[in-house]
């Protein structure tokens, strides 16, 4: 048996084995001044977590998720249970209180902190709820054409005010989606704005999976004022923007708010898919 240490190279050898590569001298020390650029400054990486919608699953944000982890960032894209890789979880029991736990149980583990949380459409009802209970771990939030409950409110009772027999009627279509009362089914991608030739439509379009129907019923309960008092970002879709969804009159509301940052984006609602150069370039510049 051969009980010899391995060797270090000596910097010579290090510089010789790079020129054989094909490497010359000067790549190699800008790789290396690279390398100790994101080394000497902690203070420009991110930590990101991606909170999707209704649906979804922590996949659909692979490609944002791409882009951030190689401009160093530390980015977490977790499935919310009953759904894509966790759907095996599906049940009559998961509520909205199930998924904000997800996230606040994420946090917890991973010992979080200065975070930019990011929610996309149904995903706002989970970061509200995340940001009440976690305030002093989140650095900004972003809501990614998402819903913005108040207190008390579910999915289908936030956003602009309706009379009860219209709120009724959203109920019942949404018990029609889910004829087993326990999970809605997909919409197709063209509804979230993908379009049919988009190189994206069939791989959202196999990975959509039936989502939760408590989670949409369920009130939000907020005892410290929600995500109010961070520093807040609303990303509006807008070609096309999602029919018969509460976030143009979001988008509204948060323009004549000036502690809001406000953007819109000429993409659909799925805008990880479609523009996700457009959702890193916002995410970097926060915070």
């Amino acid at each position: 048996m051969d009980n010899r240490k391995p060797q270090k190279l000596s910097r010579r050898q290090i510089m010789a084995g790079t020129a054989a590569l094909g490497l010359s001298a000067s790549v190699s020390s800008y790789a290396s001044a690279k390398t100790l650029a994101v080394i000497q400054a902690p203070e420009q990486r991110k930590t990101v977590v991606l909170v999707h919608g209704a649906w979804h699953g922590g996949w659909c944000w692979r490609d944002v998720r791409a882009q951030l982890e190689a401009q160093g960032h530390r980015v977490f894209t977790p499935t919310l249970t009953g759904l894509a890789d966790r759907a095996h979880l599906l049940s009559k029991d998961i509520g909205l209180d199930t998924h904000i736990k997800d996230i606040t149980s994420l946090i917890d583990y991973y010992d979080l902190s200065d975070i930019i949380l990011v929610g996309h459409s149904y995903g706002g009802m989970v970061i509200t709820g995340v940001a009440d209970a976690r305030k002093a771990q989140i650095a900004e939030i972003v809501y990614l054409d998402a819903a913005l409950p108040e207190n008390g409110q579910t999915m289908i009772t936030q956003g602009p005010e309706r009379s009860p027999d219209i709120i009724e009627q959203s109920r019942k279509a949404l018990a029609g989606l889910a004829p087993d009362g326990v999970a809605m089914g997909a919409f197709p991608p063209e509804f979230l704005g993908i379009s049919t030739d988009h190189p994206g439509y069939n791989w959202v379009a196999e990975k959509l999976t039936p989502h939760p129907l408590k989670t949409w019923l369920d009130p939000i309960t907020l005892e410290n004022g929600g995500s109010a008092g961070l520093k807040r970002s609303y990303i509006h879709c807008t070609a096309p923007a999602l029919p018969n969804s509460s976030f143009p009159f979001h988008a509204e509301q948060v323009q004549a708010d000036d502690s809001w940052v406000y953007h819109d984006l000429a993409t659909g609602h799925d805008a990880m898919v479609t523009a996700a150069d457009d959702i890193v370039r916002i995410l970097t510049a926060a915070t």
